[in-house]
């Protein structure tokens, strides 16, 4: 006698989405005079990653961004008492956070200062509402 047994099987995948680097990211970075919070703002345009990062220091436009496999890669230029430094920043996307480090000149012409760098998109209320 031959039993046939007929059934739903279900196999669970993980479901890839791209990472996107585009939006508002918030941190903060301690300072000799205490923590001071910094804003990144990233959009897409013409298929180029283009930004401003601002903080107690200004404003000033993100240079040489990149987004690949997940790193989020750029500099910005600061102007310090007439001295233009480039601090270059490096980290993985990760849902809403950014985890990597920081690169900026030593104040002491040596090697440069690597900070871990800790960022968390903010939320668009706006787009969020709209759901």
């Amino acid at each position: 006698r031959l039993r046939t047994v007929t059934g739903l099987q279900t196999c669970a995948l993980p479901i890839s989405f791209a990472a996107d680097a585009t939006g508002t990211w918030k941190w903060k970075v301690q300072g000799p005079n205490g923590d001071f919070e910094t804003t990144l703002k990233l959009t897409m345009t013409d298929g180029k990653l283009v930004g401003t990062y601002s903080n107690s220091f200004g404003d000033t436009t993100v240079k040489n961004a990149t987004f690949k496999d997940g790193i989020l890669a750029f500099e910005v230029e600061r102007d310090l008492g007439g001295t233009k430094y480039v601090i270059k920043l490096r980290g993985t996307v990760d849902g809403d956070t950014i985890k990597g480090a920081l690169e900026a000149p030593s104040p002491n012409v040596g090697e440069p200062r690597k900070l871990d760098w800790n960022a968390t998109r903010v939320k668009d209320a706006a787009a969020d509402a709209k759901k």
